[in-house]
């Protein structure tokens, strides 16, 4: 492919999906941050759990919350000092390795269409681990490397699955929150699995064709 169309290419992807949706996916969670109640966590007995500002929009069903996230999926790394700093290193690496394999012509078929989704999801992300902790009160006297260690994703929709609590009993059947730079992700991961089916199926027709290929 040649470069200049290759470049020029991402620069549309980039205008018209990663910042629309890197734009909705800041506003969604700023509306989050200022109309929803920082979560806090209790104490009872021997248990701890956090109590957090929930609103059903379907009851039984759906609902938004306010939750931190300073790990990854299903909050691995939350509330350990170093998750802050490695994962937003990782992103950083990410968003460097996205660009250097779009470069290579990496990115084709139903993938074509993950790195501008990808790009919005780790910039939207990457955005709140760098600035949320700055704007948590009980952290506004400590010093830059003390607030931004208390970075974190903010996650708001809130699904209960059926069946998903025999799965996961300690989830009371509800999906991980997620936000919308985590659907940004997931749909690319998505059709980068397809793409990686299309591909392998591909090969295997040829080599099938090249074996059943009449001998000159």
């Amino acid at each position: 492919m040649n470069k200049n169309l290759s470049n020029d290419k991402l620069v549309r992807q980039l205008l018209w999906i990663t910042v629309p949706l890197y734009i909705l996916d800041q506003i969604s969670k700023w509306w989050v941050v200022m109309s929803f109640k920082v979560p806090f966590v209790l104490h009872e007995g021997n248990k701890y759990f956090v109590e957090e500002d929930t609103r059903p929009v379907i009851e039984g069903f759906f609902n938004l919350v306010r939750r931190h996230n300073q790990g990854v999926a299903f909050g691995i790394g939350n509330g350990t000092a170093w998750a802050p700093v490695v994962f937003l290193l990782a992103l950083i690496i990410a968003l460097v390795l996205i660009m250097f394999f779009w470069k290579r012509g990496a990115f084709a078929g139903p993938s074509r269409w993950s790195a501008p989704l990808l790009l919005a999801g780790i910039l939207g992300n990457l955005t709140d681990r760098l600035f949320q902790g700055f704007w948590l009160e009980a952290y506004s006297d400590a010093g830059f490397w003390q607030r931004l260690g208390q970075g974190y994703v903010v996650d708001f929709l809130d699904f209960k699955l059926p069946l998903y609590d025999e799965i996961m009993p300690s989830s009371g059947g509800h999906w991980p929150a997620f936000n919308v730079a985590d659907s940004c992700i997931s749909i690319a991961a998505t059709l980068l699995f397809l793409t990686a089916i299309i591909e392998i199926k591909k090969e295997m027709a040829e080599k099938k064709a090249a074996k059943n290929k009449p001998v000159q």
